[in-house]
């Protein structure tokens, strides 16, 4: 039977979690990032290649991981951008159809390192009760992980998308709708490409792209996509996005949300832990009805902060303001993700709303 070698997970405050080493060796036995917790029960592998997790260790709440491998077609971005990943149990053998490869094959083959072994419910409560916080991981001795822990920087005030948004434009071909988008890439993920193609050609441009230069490409509509980190210091996407407002139609997700927000005059702040996975309850202001949701975030629109914007949308766990729909623009935006690669497909219909908007609908 294969021997993992042993490896700790330490964190900023000195909890000690005992494992052992997956996936790509650790640069002299030591992989340090934020460290979260996800609560979806499957998508592993779109999670792991979601570029909103730059800067951070994952770690799966749920314990079983890797059971039914990895493909190609699941891939919500070229690689994983992330720090790494933290298991309960990774799976030694998978067994789907739709299989290329195993779990750890994949971490290995991508340079991204790992811990198995983990007592991932103790690591849940622990930042739950003290928060999201900086972490290393590998087969260094608990001394250095613990330094390597304390000296990392956390992701406030730090601009992530410059790190995972596109040198240069390219096209996403129509595969059904007539329209005209450009969707600003701030980390956006394969999945959102997909059911914006259902509306029409997407013309993908990279984050600091001047809002003089995307309205010269006369789109319908402007997408401004998730993304990884602290929306503040993303100075240069908030102004364009100040100079679209009421020139063309705007649909934000995640970030895009936030940094939508932002441009409206409202304020962001950190969330103690995040929103990370597919099971988020969220309610419609509007109608009452509820959604469950996708989310990946770790920021929030400060609800009293919010003119010029209705809140359309509010988390029934904690309150945290979900949607907007702007009063004097033709622009709107939530926080979860309605793509949702993976969780469930509630929210689908706000790319509905989008075309709508788009056709000159309110």
């Amino acid at each position: 039977m294969h021997t993992r070698p042993e490896a700790l997970l330490v964190l900023a405050d000195g909890e000690t979690f005992e494992g052992e080493a997956i996936g790509a060796p650790t640069a002299d036995g030591v992989a340090t990032g934020e460290v979260v917790f996800n609560t979806a029960l499957s998508g592993y592998q779109e999670i792991l290649t979601d570029p909103s997790y730059a800067g951070q260790i994952i770690s799966f709440t749920y314990p079983h991981i890797g059971n039914y491998g990895v493909n190609h077609l699941d891939h919500e971005s070229r690689r994983p951008v992330c720090r790494g990943v933290v298991i309960r149990d990774l799976a030694r053998r998978h067994s789907n159809w739709r299989a290329e490869s195993g779990l750890e094959d994949f971490l290995t083959g991508v340079g991204l390192s790992g811990i198995t072994g983990i007592d991932t419910r103790r690591l849940t409560r622990h930042v739950r009760d003290h928060g999201a916080m900086p972490g290393a991981f590998g087969t260094a001795d608990e001394a250095r992980l613990r330094d390597a822990a304390i000296a990392h920087a956390p992701t406030d005030g730090v601009d992530l998308v410059s790190t995972v948004t596109c040198d240069e434009p390219y096209t996403i071909e129509s595969t059904g709708g007539a329209r005209r988008i450009v969707a600003y890439d701030y980390g956006i993920k394969t999945t959102i490409l997909r059911h914006l193609g259902e509306l029409g050609t997407v013309l993908v441009v990279p984050a600091s792209t001047p809002a003089a230069d995307v309205l010269a490409l006369d789109p319908d509509g402007v997408f401004l996509s998730n993304g990884p980190g602290d929306p503040e210091p993303v100075g240069y996407a908030r102004e364009n996005i100040g100079e679209l407002l009421g020139s063309v139609p705007v649909f934000g997700i995640c970030l895009g949300h936030q940094l939508l927000s932002l441009a409206l005059g409202a304020e962001t702040y950190k969330l103690a832990f995040g929103h990370h996975g597919g099971n988020h309850p969220v309610q419609r202001t509007t109608t009452g009805a509820v959604e469950i949701t996708s989310q990946n975030h770790n920021y929030a629109v400060a609800g009293d902060s919010v003119v010029d914007a209705e809140i359309t949308h509010r988390n029934l766990n904690d309150g945290v303001v979900e949607g907007i729909r702007c009063l004097d623009a033709p622009a709107f935006s939530v926080q979860y993700h309605p793509e949702a690669g993976p969780g469930p497909h509630d929210s689908r219909y706000l790319f509905d709303e989008f075309e709508r908007l788009m056709a000159g609908g309110v």
